[in-house]
This record gives C-alpha cells, sequence and structure tokens, in this order.
C-alpha cells in the first residue's frame, strides 16, 4: 500500500458528466484543465470511471452482455473506438504518461471480480494453469451491473487474477484505482486480495472502494489496512435530499478521519454534469449555489476526499471559484478532530481545530431550513471565545461580533465556514 496521506484525495472523475462513455479527448481537457488551473490548489489525480473497456458504452445505463474488450488472460484492456492511443495492446500506458506530464495523477474505476467473457470462454489465467472458469464464483454477482462474477478466494487463482489484473494497471502507469462494488454486501475477502494485489505491484496505488450503502463502523479496521478511502453512500447526485442525507452519515465517520483512511462523502455533483451520464441530461447542477457551499462546507470540514464530478472546461467560473478557494480548502488540510457539535430545529454546527496551529479552530454553521434564516449563535457552541477573531472562508470576510453571539444570516440550505483565531 502507499504511504499513508496527510490529507484526502483530490481530484476529477468523469462518472457525473459522462457515465460509461468518457473519451480520452474529454479526460485529457479535463486533465489539462486541472493541471493548469486546480494543481495549486492541491487537485492532483485524474480518475476514469466505470466501462472505458466497453467500446459501445451509452448514457442511462449498462449494456447487457456488452462486447468487454480483454486480453488473452480476462483483464480488461481500453476500448479502442473510445482510446485511441491503447492501439497495439499499449492500454493506458500512453494515457497515464500524458496526464503524467501535466504534474498529474492517473486513476481508474474496476469493478469486483472476473469479466463473465472470460468465464464462458474459459481464459487461461496469467502465470498459472488455472481457468477463468474455475476461479469465479459465479453466484456472486452484482445487482446493478452484469459484466462480471465474483471469485471464489479458497482457489489460489483467484488471488492470481487480481495479482496479474494489477500488474497490467502499474506496469500502465496506474496510481489510483477504484474498486466498484465492494461493500455492499461488505466483501471482506475481495477487499483483501486486491489490496494484496496492489501491494505486490511494486507501484504505490491507493484504493478507493465504492459504494458504501448502509457501510458500518464495525468494518474500520479492515478498511483502514487495505484501502485509501472507502465511500459511506450509494451515488449521490445534484439533490438537496442527498446532501442532507450526508449530515448524520458524516457526523458517525468524521471522528475517524485521518491519516489511516477516508470516509467518502461522493463526488462533487457540481459544475457541468450528465453529459452522457447515468442520470439526466446534460445540464448545470441542480443544487443551487448556497447548497454547494453547503456541500462543499460539509464534505470539507469533515475531511472527506474530493472527487469533482462535473466537467471542469465548461462548467461556469463560478464553480471553478469555489474549487479554489484556498482558504475554505486549508481547513481540508489542516483540520483535524472534526465533530458535529449541535442539530437542532433545523441548525446544524460543526468544529475542528488546526493541525499545525494550536490556537487556531474552525467552525461551520449550516441551515437545513428551505427558507432563510437570522441565527444569532452563542460564541461558545462553535469554540470560540469572546476575544477571537472570526473570518468566514467562502467570503474572505472578517466577521464582528459583540463578545457573546455570532449573528449571520443564512439563505435556504445555506451554510458559513470560519476560522477563529485568539
Amino acid at each position: 500500500m502507499p504511504e499513508r496521506r496527510l490529507r484526502p484525495p483530490m481530484g476529477w472523475n468523469s462518472w457525473d458528466c459522462y457515465g460509461t462513455t468518457v473519451t480520452e479527448q474529454e479526460v485529457l481537457a479535463n486533465a489539462e484543465f486541472m493541471s493548469t488551473r486546480l494543481l495549486p490548489h492541491g487537485w492532483d489525480t485524474v480518475v476514469v470511471d466505470i466501462q472505458w473497456y466497453e467500446p459501445t458504452a451509452r448514457a442511462h445505463g449498462y449494456n447487457a452482455g456488452a462486447p468487454l474488450v480483454l486480453d488473452g488472460h480476462g483483464r480488461q484492456l481500453p476500448a479502442e473506438n473510445r482510446f485511441p492511443s491503447a492501439a497495439g495492446g499499449a492500454g493506458f500506458g500512453p494515457l497515464a504518461d500524458r496526464v503524467h506530464a501535466l504534474g498529474l495523477r492517473f486513476g481508474l474505476h474496476i469493478m469486483r471480480g472476473i469479466p463473465r467473457r472470460a468465464v464462458a470462454a474459459r481464459l487461461p489465467v496469467a502465470g498459472t494453469s488455472f481457468t477463468a472458469d474455475e476461479i469465479a464464483d459465479t453466484a456472486s454477482v452484482c445487482p446493478w451491473n452484469s459484466d462480471n462474477y465474483g471469485l471464489n478466494h479458497d482457489h489460489p487463482g483467484a488471488q492470481a487474477y487480481y495479482d496479474a489484473q494489477v500488474a497490467q494497471f502499474a506496469a500502465w502507469g496506474v496510481d489510483f484505482v477504484k474498486a466498484d462494488d465492494m461493500l455492499f454486501p461488505y466483501h471482506e475477502r475481495e477487499i483483501a486480495a486486491y489490496a494484496r494485489a496492489l501491494r505486490r505491484s511494486g507501484r504505490p496505488i491507493e484504493l478507493s472502494l465504492s459504494p458504501g450503502t448502509e457501510v458500518s463502523l464495525a468494518h474500520l479496521g479492515h478498511l483502514r489496512a487495505h484501502a485509501t478511502m472507502w465511500r459511506v453512500c450509494d451515488d449521490l447526485w445534484d439533490r438537496w435530499e442527498d446532501v442532507e442525507a450526508q449530515f448524520a452519515r458524516m457526523a458517525r465517520w468524521a471522528p475517524w478521519q485521518g491519516e489511516g483512511g477516508w470516509a467518502d462523502a461522493d463526488m462533487l455533483p457540481l459544475g457541468r454534469i450528465g453529459i452522457r451520464a447515468e442520470r439526466g441530461e446534460d445540464r448545470l447542477s441542480r443544487l443551487t449555489r448556497p447548497e454547494q457551499i453547503s456541500l462543499l462546507t460539509l464534505w470539507i470540514i469533515s475531511r472527506s476526499p474530493l472527487m469533482m464530478g462535473g466537467d471542469l472546461p465548461t462548467s461556469p467560473a463560478e464553480t471553478i471559484g469555489l474549487l479554489t478557494n484556498d482558504e475554505a480548502l486549508s481547513v481540508l488540510r489542516q483540520g483535524t478532530e472534526a465533530r458535529e457539535v449541535l442539530r437542532e430545529d433545523g441548525l446544524v454546527l460543526w468544529t475542528a481545530r488546526d493541525n499545525e496551529e494550536e490556537h487556531t479552530r474552525y467552525a461551520a454553521v449550516f441551515s437545513l431550513a428551505a427558507t432563510p434564516r437570522h441565527l444569532a449563535v452563542p460564541l461558545g457552541s462553535v469554540g470560540a471565545r469572546p476575544g477571537d477573531r472570526i473570518r468566514e472562508l467562502w467570503t474572505h470576510t472578517d466577521i464582528p461580533h459583540d463578545g457573546r453571539h455570532l449573528t449571520l444570516d443564512l439563505p435556504a440550505h445555506g451554510a458559513a465556514l470560519y476560522r477563529l483565531t485568539p
């Protein structure tokens, strides 16, 4: 496994805007934008999401019996009609090289298990005398995607398959793997086997686990031992109800965030999404600007990984401005001991402290109400002292106060993020 991260991963993922259909040109356009505009602010990872090996991929779902592109050992290869640099067996090597040349890391998505087409063809498992049909667990299937079977980890060929798959990723220069269909139900042996393959690859590749529905804190030790980040929800889209549901989840997970791994509140459905996605049509995020600020504030103070889901080159300047607000992002980098301290009558308060400056603290104030609210929050409720300087980080504004209350006006579903210094 790679060295433990001091901060959560930050990057871009193709899912929210391109679903199963992203092309090499679109990946590079987002990588180039990230390198120029976002890398100076900490965004450094570009991830190609699901079915990069499916030449007939389409928006709004999956093709049954899809003609997945595989090598002779049942390992997925990029579809050349979408990733032309993969021609001649080059795989993702040339694309990863382009991304690395921009100063970024390259990531990809993979489904748990082994392709059903490899099983049907009884393809040999690389480096062994086994065949795909011998190592598959045909009773273990994903409920929403029909590409793969699970693996029978009582058979030594199962680990050999993952070892060979990840070895190929490492040869391509992959830095980050998002492994899907791992957490619901919780596939303990699959997770351990995949992490083992990553360790054996000889390359520091980070592991992200999905989708996270009903994932329990009881698995925390196992998750920390094997992954960099793990989702704590199903797919999140640009609906306020999806965002609001994350308050309870992140309140549960935030006290455990740190170098041992990161609970992931899911991608940021901001900017231009839905271009050829699973859900909805080409659109700008339906979240209002206050709702977008609330989403980012919760993700930042709870120290969730940040994976932008919108198409960067065609997203509004206002969205890019939120993603490059260094004062707000400093809470993600330097915050620690984050926790929810109050949730009453639609008012939610969070606090954290700075892990570098002993006397610096952070606070977030959220309104879950559907109408604007005028609030007078006791300073002690957000960990502030009467003489503290209070600065709101989204607006870069020093906030006057009377030594007793923090007074603010929040729009519907709005939030404010504060730095508190003596």
